[in-house]
Order: structure tokens, then C-alpha cells, then sequence
């Protein structure tokens, strides 16, 4: 069963929701801030867990593929009255793009690909964030989390958990995404190294982009300060697009 935290505006309107993707070994809890900004300014959202992560049912993530998470996300899609908004970080950023919506918005998402590298290997299996630099639980001690203050790092900590080796797999070899019939924002932090604006260079899709001073990978999603900066500009997109 796939777990959901929603969060909805004090007067609801006629806004689209927003479907929020969290990133490859992690949960909804990554999107507390973004919830509460969104429902400050209006809209409501709702964070799933995706199989295996947070709150969800962990029966068989070490055989999770890629399409599993789009088709969790698609379900909850669906199951709104109204077509969403789909937001995703990381590797959500790329599901986001497989499912689409009414626009997407995807912040420092995997890379898709136009083509599948056949002789890449595929191995089921599961690992934790250790492989993303995240090996402790000191959150004084967090290099990959240097922008986010102590209480946004113990945020970041308890949001933590497996990820399939399957998954992770299927995106080296190259998750295929031909087109895009929606509108699409790419948002990127200035001092994100891992997944910078550079990064985006070839991408095929059309795409808006929105860079965010002083924001690394996690400080997309759970810096305050760079929330500040980042929300109000991706509302701004929405509304300048159309959806809102």
C-alpha cells in the first residue's frame, strides 16, 4: 500500500494539485517545506511515498524498476479529480517526467535519455544513502547537506531510507523520455555539484530553467532560505504557463 501526506490551503480554490515525487533512497518527508509554502500561497499537494520508501509497503524494493515508481505515481495521479501539477527532486525529478501532468516541474532531476544502453548491467539489490555521501547520523556532520542549518539536516536525516539497486541501474543504462506534452521547469542550484545547470545542456525537452543562488542538491528541497527564493519563482512559472 502506498502512503500519502497531503496538504491542503486553508481556503481551497480552483488551483490544480500538486503531485510531489521525493528522490532515490529517501521519502515525503523531504517535502515538508515545499508543502507548507504551497499550501501558504494556495495549493494543495500530496506526497507519496513511492513502493518501498517512507511509509509504503517494503515488500520488494530490491526488484523496483524505474517504471514501478511512475506507475506509484500515476495511480495517485489518477485518483485526483483534477490534473496535477507533478513536481519531483532527484531521482523523482525524472519520474516526474515520465508521468507528466499538467505542467512539471522538476528540480535537479535525473538526466532521461533518448536511447537504453543495452550492455549496462541491471541488478536487483538494495543499498542506503551511504552512496550518495550521507554515511552518519551526526547532523553537525553532513558535507553533502552544507547549505541546510541543523534542524533542516535532521529533516533531511529522518527522511533517509533504502533504495532499489534495480532502479538506480535502469537510469545509468538510460530511462527513455521522447517527448514532452506539458510544460517543463528545471530548477538547479548554483552550488549544486552534482547536478548543476551545465548538466542540462543537451537535454532535448523543451524547458524553462530556474537556477537558485547559494542552493545545493538538498538545499532545493529543504533550505528555508533557498525556498524563499525558489517558491515564489516556480508559483510565478505555473501562473506565466498557464496552470495556475
Amino acid at each position: 500500500m502506498l502512503a500519502v501526506t497531503a496538504a491542503l490551503p486553508n481556503s481551497p480554490g480552483d488551483r490544480p494539485p500538486v503531485v510531489l515525487i521525493h528522490g532515490a533512497a529517501n521519502s515525503a518527508g523531504v517535502w515538508t517545506f515545499w508543502q507548507r509554502a504551497l499550501a501558504e500561497a494556495g495549493w494543495a499537494s500530496y506526497a507519496i511515498d513511492l513502493r518501498g520508501h517512507g511509509r509504503s509497503d517494503s515488500t520488494g524494493l530490491s526488484r523496483a524498476r524505474m517504471r514501478d515508481y511512475a506507475d506509484d505515481a500515476s495511480s495517485l495521479v489518477e485518483q485526483l479529480s483534477l490534473r496535477p501539477v507533478v513536481m519531483g527532486w532527484s531521482m523523482g525529478g525524472l519520474v516526474a517526467m515520465m508521468v507528466t501532468g499538467r505542467a512539471v516541474v522538476a528540480l535537479a532531476p535525473s538526466m532521461p535519455a533518448r536511447a537504453i544502453d543495452l550492455a549496462a548491467p541491471l541488478r536487483e539489490g538494495e543499498f542506503g544513502p551511504e552512496e550518495y555521501g550521507i554515511t552518519g547520523a551526526d547532523p553537525d556532520d553532513q558535507p553533502a547537506m552544507p547549505d541546510l542549518d541543523r534542524e533542516e539536516r535532521q529533516l533531511a536525516l529522518a527522511s533517509l531510507g533504502r533504495e532499489s539497486r534495480l532502479a538506480r541501474d535502469e537510469r545509468a543504462a538510460g530511462v527513455v523520455v521522447e517527448s514532452m506534452p506539458c510544460p517543463l521547469l528545471i530548477v538547479t542550484g548554483a552550488a549544486d555539484t552534482q547536478w548543476p545547470r551545465s548538466r542540462y545542456e543537451g537535454l532535448w525537452l523543451p524547458a524553462d530553467h530556474l537556477e537558485v543562488a547559494g542552493a545545493s542538491h538538498w538545499g532545493l528541497v529543504l533550505s528555508l532560505r533557498a525556498l524563499a527564493v525558489a517558491a515564489p519563482r516556480v508559483l510565478d512559472w505555473l501562473d506565466r504557463s498557464g496552470v495556475g
